[in-house]
């Protein structure tokens, strides 16, 4: 869970990087190296690089290429005529020979850009569809005037073909308009766009694993988790992500890497449990893949580290199907120290948590915590970009075994880097008293925020004995929920004197700090990335409503957030942390019992009364003080080249390298990591 991707190894080490680069020697700092429509691409550091032995390098950069050749799976995954519509794109990128200088080819770039970044012709947040702002004709005339061969023509088709077939897909608004159907009302699998299901409805989705799930079994595969559910000659069946199977082809080249990586690995811990990775790609066998989580659950030792796979289920609204993702990362030592105090108290944080004594966990298994240097994210990790993640999510393997739970730093300071001086604190913060606050403690309750999240919150909790998991019983609610969950097991914890005794902030003000910034961005700040008229959908935004919504209607009664108008502007202001500390302990006691009990019923109530709905006319202001400070909503990421040095036909150095440039890193994944036929 997380707080937001080559055919012979011959070939690839001779491809010269094409983008504007700089030099590792030079000196770097996390500069805006694009802005287009809602969004700003930066480029971040990766510090200590340099440090790693030959051999580590070596490790990094087969687990980086294989991260980058599966990155075509997640494109499929979200729409099943994206590789097309990218295709088309690239090719008139490419070799478009008419006026490049006019109004609608830069209309053109940017809503290229826009798909780009969200893997896909839905928008990463809302999951609405991007509706290009040039006309049906200029597609036209792009194609008609791109002599690009690489045009995804399929049996015999001619660019007039591809015109047409294309033409509705992107103009048309009422065609899957939406990737991500979240409307209890509506039919989740017929009203969702991505490509994890094909010729069945919900009833019948519903019924299907009502029919395979044992749920008596005490150790449960995550059913469903790498395929696609479809309906072949009346029957309902499961095409499986794996090497002989969907996606075979990117998926190769995925192994292919991996068996390099495990060639240099740095213990036999690791190397075993690469290998089982690369098993469980071989036969698509769900066991296999528990058993690969709990090798490498227990694999604290490695400074390498990598995520691989089909992992989180948030692009599917029945929350069976995994995006593929990768990560990959060395331990940060400095840093993990923090983490590793908090991580070392998980026992205390679960016995001294106000749920239910039923639904704390005896004994508190396993939960390692550092803090991780990124190399790359691929696949549904970019490129927005992850702050925390904690791992894996099978929650009996978390009871039985633990978690791994990380905060990745450089990734943190590249966007707090790119916050500072946005004017968005001075805009909302109701007194110079907030301001100072922020500036003095909001990096560091910024960071214990998304530690407690990850280590403490997500590691919380059991459910009720005979319960299903949270997919079966919360169903689209699920992720939302859990989301919530962790974040109140954060908050609830972040003003405890308990964290000034181990020794990771200095004074009840850190937390304080956090229950500012929570209850301002809750409540007004992330509106800002919503369309007026729309409601929230994404999961993580459900959640923080939620807590703040709940938090202030039910604390009118004592004026625990008072809500003030100055000048013409809302501001919502704590009046009394200890009671909205109260507030946080009572709402993460239902929404652990809701979770541990699996009821639907109030699980759907609490997100649609207080997660979904907007405010209208404060929705209204927040855009309108938001449109004055001219920033971007959105900050996503560049990712460094790792180029291997090569000597007698072996790598024996490998130069990390950052681009600054969008288009042609997009451009180069695309010529050089594109393994999938356009339709799969």
């Amino acid at each position: 869970m997380k707080l937001s991707r080559l055919f012979l190894i011959a070939i690839v080490l001779t491809i010269t990087w094409s983008c504007n680069e700089r030099k590792v020697d030079e000196p770097q700092s996390k500069v805006v190296v694009d802005q287009f429509a809602d969004l700003r691409i930066i480029r971040y550091n990766v510090p200590g690089f340099e440090e790693l032995t030959p051999k580590q390098k070596e490790l990094a950069y087969y687990l980086y290429q294989a991260a980058l050749s599966g990155r075509d799976i997640t494109w499929d995954q979200n729409y099943k005529y994206n590789l097309c519509v990218r295709r088309t794109l690239e090719a008139i990128m490419r070799s478009f020979t008419g006026d490049r200088s006019t109004d609608s080819f830069n209309k053109f770039t940017e809503y290229t850009k826009r798909v780009w970044f969200s893997y896909g012709i839905h928008h990463h947040n809302s999951t609405d569809k991007i509706i290009p702002e040039f006309s049906k004709e200029y597609f036209v005339e792009l194609i008609s005037n791109s002599p690009d061969e690489k045009f995804p023509l399929q049996n015999g088709e001619t660019k007039d073909d591809l015109v047409k077939k294309l033409t509705p897909i992107l103009f048309d608004p009422s065609i899957d308009s939406k990737k991500v159907n979240l409307d209890p009302n509506a039919d989740l699998i017929t009203g969702s766009a991505n490509n994890y299901y094909e010729g069945v409805t919900q009833a019948e989705v519903e019924k299907y694993y009502n029919g395979i799930i044992d749920k008596n079994d005490p150790t449960p595969v995550s059913y469903g988790l790498n395929s696609k559910l479809v309906k072949e000659n009346g029957k309902i069946a499961e095409r499986v992500w794996k090497i002989g199977g969907m996606y075979s082809k990117a998926i190769e080249q995925i192994v292919f890497w991996l068996r390099k990586a495990v060639s240099v690995a740095e213990n036999d811990k690791q190397k075993a449990t690469l290998e089982k990775l690369i098993e469980y790609y071989e036969t698509g066998d769900l066991k296999k893949f528990d058993e690969y989580n709990i090798m490498w659950v227990k694999d604290t030792e490695s400074t390498l580290d990598f995520i691989n796979g089909f992992i989180e289920t948030y692009s599917d609204a029945m929350g069976y199907r995994a995006a593929y993702e990768s990560v990959v990362s060395f331990k940060d030592f400095d840093a993990t120290r923090r983490i590793a105090a908090i991580s070392s108290q998980a026992q205390w944080f679960e016995d001294n948590s106000p749920i239910m004594p039923e639904h704390k966990k005896k004994k508190v298994k396993g939960i390692s915590a550092k803090v991780i240097t990124v190399i790359v994210e691929s696949g549904e990790a970019a490129t927005s970009g992850l702050i925390g993640i904690n791992l894996p999510n099978a929650n009996w393997i978390r009871v039985n075994y633990g978690s791994k739970s990380v905060s990745l730093s450089n990734i943190v300071d590249a966007f707090n880097e790119a916050s500072a001086g946005s004017g968005l604190l001075e805009e909302f913060a109701f007194s110079k008293e907030e301001i100072e606050l922020s500036k003095k403690y909001g990096v560091l309750a910024s960071n214990l925020h998304t530690d407690m999240h990850e280590v403490i919150g997500h590691a919380s909790g059991k459910l009720e004995p005979g319960v299903g998991t949270p997919k079966e019983t919360l169903k689209n609610y699920a992720s939302t929920l859990e989301e919530t969950r962790a974040d109140l097991v954060a908050l609830y914890y972040i003003t405890d004197p308990k964290l000034i005794e181990i020794g990771v902030m200095p004074s009840i003000d850190v937390g304080k700090t956090d229950y500012i910034s929570y209850i301002r961005n809750g409540l007004m700040l992330q509106l800002r990335l919503v369309n007026l008229g729309n409601s929230i959908e994404e999961s993580h935004m459900r959640c923080r409503h939620i807590i703040s919504e709940w938090v202030y209607e039910k604390g009118k009664v004592n004026n625990v957030i008072e809500k003030i108008i100055k000048d013409g502007k809302t501001y919502f202001v704590i009046k009394d942390f200890n009671g909205l500390r109260e507030l946080f302990g009572q709402l993460l006691c239902e929404v652990q019992r809701i979770i541990s009990q699996g009821d639907y019923e109030a699980g759907k109530n609490l997100v649609e009364t207080y997660g979904v709905r907007i405010d209208p006319e404060l929705h209204k202001e927040v855009l309108a003080r938001v449109e004055k400070l001219n920033n971007r909503k959105y900050t996503g990421f560049i990712y460094p080249v790792l180029k291997p040095v090569i000597k007698n036909d072996e790598i024996v150095d490998v130069k990390i390298e950052y681009p600054d440039n969008f288009m042609e890193q997009m451009l180069y994944y695309a010529n050089n990591y594109s393994f999938l036929p356009t339709y799969n």
